[in-house]
């Protein structure tokens, strides 16, 4: 059995719970008090507007330069999430399914006297699976896209662990490891530039907040995204430069793609007489965009995402399929997406969607799918 899980006790367990609330209390009062812009979401069906604090970036940087400050005085040890890593997971899924029913019984007392009452067992694991709220929130903070902020800083965290493990194993870092943490960490930092293109995305508008989302957040992101990480410790030999390289045209070409695509959309919503490529913005009926990426595939994010989830676990090398398993599962989840948004988006634009079909020929892969 791996080592982590052999070394779990009921004080590593207690110890972890301790690190992780305070990791999460300590986000959440940053969010409180850093300041940041203030955008209006998406209008829901009530015709309500959720106020958001666009603040992440800061925050990011913030545990950035505190981690930094920690580490330069001996305050930290970031050795501890490795050391520690089974009590935080098993401390990360109790955090997740204690906020879970936590939510489910804050929205339910939240109900109207008069709304009408479904019953049943099924409909129960169906709120807490799915949530029952769509934007609750504490102290004017809304806790689905607070959520992201322990998610993708904490895998940030854990990535950074490796890195200090195999310094403390090895006393050096490899080329591998070198490059799982720079590719990572840029995307990181884009996410959070990102962050007000977050909140148009479907998570955000439609889903309501329950285990699903909450599991996803607090458990699966962290600690399953930084998998190739634990493969990484112990490759110490250096990568030639051809395979740097490469690796480097990868992830910045998916880059490209996944966040250029996603920005061109984005800029096009809330403005649609923008440039793009250095032409004006076009639009079937005004409404399906053509111009730049969008153009040339429907899907274009998609692939460059993946892309980018290949460039940081292909360091790991061939030993072992295990840190392949989340861009393998992507490589055949992405297109069932790709397909299943395009069903969605022929009922809902119909003729207007089969002449974009016409435009953008390709899903996926320009000139093969």
């Amino acid at each position: 059995m791996p080592e982590w899980v052999t070394s779990l006790t009921m004080e590593s367990f207690l110890r972890a719970s301790l690190v992780l609330l305070g990791f999460i209390g300590l986000l959440f009062v940053l969010s409180l008090i850093v300041p940041g812009k203030r955008q209006a979401g998406v209008k829901n069906r009530d015709g309500s507007q959720v106020q958001y604090t666009l603040n992440g970036f800061a925050i990011f940087l913030s545990v950035v330069a505190l981690g930094a400050l920690g580490v330069r005085f001996q305050i930290l040890d970031l050795t501890f999430p490795v050391r520690n890593f089974g009590g935080l997971f098993v401390a990360a899924n109790v955090f997740a399914f204690a906020w879970t029913f936590l939510l489910y019984f804050w929205g339910k007392s939240k109900a109207a006297p008069d709304a009408p009452r479904r019953g049943g067992l099924v409909q129960v694991v169906k709120d807490l699976f799915y949530g029952v709220e769509l934007n609750p929130a504490i102290a004017g903070i809304d806790l689905k896209l607070f959520s992201y902020r322990p998610s993708l800083i904490g895998l940030g965290v854990l990535n950074v662990s490796f890195a200090f493990a195999q310094i403390a194993k090895y006393g050096h870092l490899s080329t591998p490891m070198m490059l799982f943490q720079i590719f990572y960490f840029l995307y990181l930092v884009n996410y959070f530039q990102f962050e007000y293109g977050m909140i148009y995305t479907w998570d955000i508008i439609a889903e309501r907040f329950g285990w699903m989302l909450v599991w996803g957040d607090y458990v699966l992101v962290p600690f399953f995204y930084s998998v190739p990480g634990w493969y990484l410790i112990d490759r110490t030999e250096d990568l030639p430069l051809w395979q740097i390289a490469g690796l480097s045209v990868l992830y910045t070409v998916g880059f490209c793609l996944f966040r250029g695509s996603n920005e061109q959309k984005h800029q096009y919503k809330h403005n649609p007489r923008c440039t793009i490529w250095g032409k004006p913005a076009e639009a079937l009926g005004g409404k399906l965009l053509v111009s730049g990426f969008w153009g040339i595939g429907r899907k274009l994010n998609y692939t460059g995402e993946l892309m980018m989830y290949y460039a940081w676990t292909l360091p790991c090398g061939f030993h072992s399929v295990i840190p392949f398993l989340l861009p393998l599962w992507l490589t055949v989840f992405f297109p069932h997406r790709a397909w299943r948004d395009e069903q969605r988006c022929h009922e809902k634009y119909g003729p207007l969607w089969e002449e974009y079909c016409r435009r953008a020929k390709f899903r996926m892969l320009p000139f093969l799918y």
